[in-house]
């Protein structure tokens, strides 16, 4: 008996002496400076990381360590999130804003280090500091270890396009007016495919980004939607798309002709070359569920063209075939989507619950002053709440910082488990007595290791909406999606508990909601909020305070010596 334990013992630390032997370390340095950059006929300077629109893509492995040192030699305030990583006892390097950190201010700089574990696929980064993650953002893959391939045959070629916005203005100076007047934001002119526009646009043809296939290959396309305030469609004309993951996570393989993708989410699909040899676009325009409110109703585009190795020259004269996108607001199209992705077996879902919660997110007014002219309707302000509380970031200093120091009067843990008032969160005709939220910093403290449900409720205030919910450190399983008011008896009947999809953004459906579940095992400071930039701008958020567990391994890491003060 013995002796097989000591056997056994000693498999266990050859195993882990090997894991470690294959994971690497791997050091970047990102220098955030203006660069001078040409769209939509003008030049102007953007903040950029390393001179690159988009930003670096970071390519590692399952187990790999990255360290980045961030250097600020812009004129703003910065912090870099890395969107998706679970930040396993890392929270100082998680990167949001006033929650995890004080932002690294100009020419101050800052290490993340964090490992990456048991995530598989793409996910990205992006600033976190009010809207530089216009330009500032780039994509992060990562892949399985040496000794493990992916689910499915591996692609000929694996390409990222990132979706995003383009402003023919300084996006900080767009918010900042907005802020100013308490109205809404300028739209963007133009979104863009990996930093270009397309040939739709002016002066765009020659850039358009496009991606040389072979007949016949199958490749892998990491869909990355990086854009501040649009869900997008996609489609590619005349190919179809085999869905097989989704925010660093495998799905059970779906074909689909288009995608719906959330601001934050990622989806990669495989995608055949069996198609005449010629150009074909892909295509990505708005899906806008607001009544009456202004968007960016153009469509970018990136062109899949064909390297036949033949004698016929297509050449860019041949206008390339264009998809069938739905239209802006075709609801029943993003739903079809969303129901498609599952996870690729049976999981084991976290259970039983611990903390059921539920959290109304939505719209709101502020009143606008005693003698000041606001841009909201009737002379108020835009605000946006969870709960009908208005989240308000501290100044002086961070979230986590304050929790692991106690320093008091920064937050309190009182954020409501479900709303104050109970009412019709779909109905036409809401109580303007509910159009006014709270400000405050409210947290929700969470026991280590419980087990958590959020019921997410779209409210009809001001206008219903599909909101993109980002939980940060975590991954969760949605359970369910469904429209009207979530009824617990009735739509407890509609959950998969089979085999759900699991993400870190969930589309919570306009005048619908959506139903999460995790375990608390990651412990610190994290941040929940609408991935629509202009809605947390607005106080669409909170914040969960996760206590630590026992031992080492369930607790949060000191802060690193060259963590930013405010």
């Amino acid at each position: 008996m013995a002796s097989s334990r000591l056997l056994f013992l000693l498999s266990c630390s050859c195993l882990a002496l090997a894991l470690l032997a294959s994971a690497e370390v791997h050091h970047h340095e990102f220098i955030v400076q203006e660069t001078p950059v040409k769209r939509l006929c003008k030049e102007h300077n953007i903040i950029t990381v390393n001179g690159q629109f988009p930003g670096p893509t970071l390519e590692v492995r399952e187990g790999d360590t990255l360290v980045v040192n961030v250097v600020n030699q812009a004129q703003y305030n910065v912090t870099i999130h890395w969107h998706g990583i679970r930040q396993f006892r890392t929270g100082w390097a998680d990167g949001p804003e006033f929650v995890t950190q004080c932002p690294i201010k100009p020419g101050g700089s800052y290490k993340y280090k964090f490992t990456i574990e048991g995530q598989e696929g793409t996910l990205w980064w992006h600033a976190h500091s009010s809207w530089l993650r216009a330009t500032v953002y780039g994509a992060l893959i990562i892949r399985p270890r040496e000794d493990k391939a992916y689910p499915f045959e591996k692609p000929s070629r694996e390409v990222p396009l990132m979706l995003g916005e383009w402003w023919d203005a300084n996006p900080i100076d767009v918010i900042r007016e907005a802020q100013r007047t308490g109205g809404g934001p300028n739209v963007s002119d133009a979104f863009t495919v990996n930093g270009q526009p397309g040939d739709l646009y002016n002066c765009s043809r020659e850039e358009t980004t496009a991606i040389s296939v072979k007949p016949g290959e199958t490749a892998l396309l990491r869909f990355i939607n990086s854009a501040l305030n649009h869900e997008l469609f996609v489609s590619i004309a005349n190919h179809k798309m085999t869905v097989v993951g989704a925010d660093a996570s495998y799905t059970e393989p779906f074909v689909t002709s288009v995608l719906m993708i959330a601001p934050g989410q990622t989806t990669d699909v495989l995608v055949t070359m069996d198609q005449a040899p010629t150009r074909y676009y892909i295509a990505a325009r708005g899906y806008v569920t607001t009544q009456g409110v202004a968007f960016d109703n153009t469509t970018t585009t990136a062109i899949l063209e064909y390297d036949c190795g033949c004698s016929t020259d297509f050449g860019p004269a041949i206008r390339p075939a264009f998809p069938t996108l739905p239209a802006f607001n075709d609801t029943s199209a993003a739903t079809a989507f969303a129901a498609g992705i599952k996870s690729p077996r049976k999981v084991e879902i976290p259970s039983p619950v611990d903390e059921n919660l539920f959290f109304t997110v939505g719209l709101g007014l502020f009143n606008c002053k005693p003698g000041q002219q606001c841009g909201a309707p009737n002379n108020t302000r835009f605000t946006a709440s969870m709960n009908n509380i208005s989240f308000v970031f501290p100044k002086a200093t961070s979230l986590l910082h304050a929790h692991y120091y106690d320093i008091p009067d920064v937050f309190t843990t009182d954020f409501p488990a479900y709303p104050s008032v109970q009412f019709d969160y779909t109905a036409q005709n809401v109580s303007r007595s509910l159009w006014q939220p709270i400000p405050a910093t409210k947290l929700y403290k969470l026991r280590y290791n419980s087990v958590v449900q959020i019921v997410l409720q779209d409210t009809s205030i001001v206008t219903p909406e599909n909101h993109p919910i980002h939980l940060h450190g975590y991954d969760f399983y949605i359970l369910a999606e469904g429209f009207g008011n979530f009824d617990a008896k009735k739509d407890a009947e509609k959950f998969n508990l089979e085999n759900p999809p699991q993400r870190n953004t969930v589309a919570v459906p306009v005048n619908g909601w959506a139903v999460i579940r995790f375990r608390a095992d990651n412990p610190g400071v994290w941040l929940m909020h609408c991935h629509l930039d202009v809605h947390i701008t607005w106080g669409l958020a909170m914040a969960f305070l996760v206590e630590d567990g026992y031992g080492k391994l369930q607790t949060l890491e000191a802060p690193p010596v060259d963590l930013p003060m405010c």
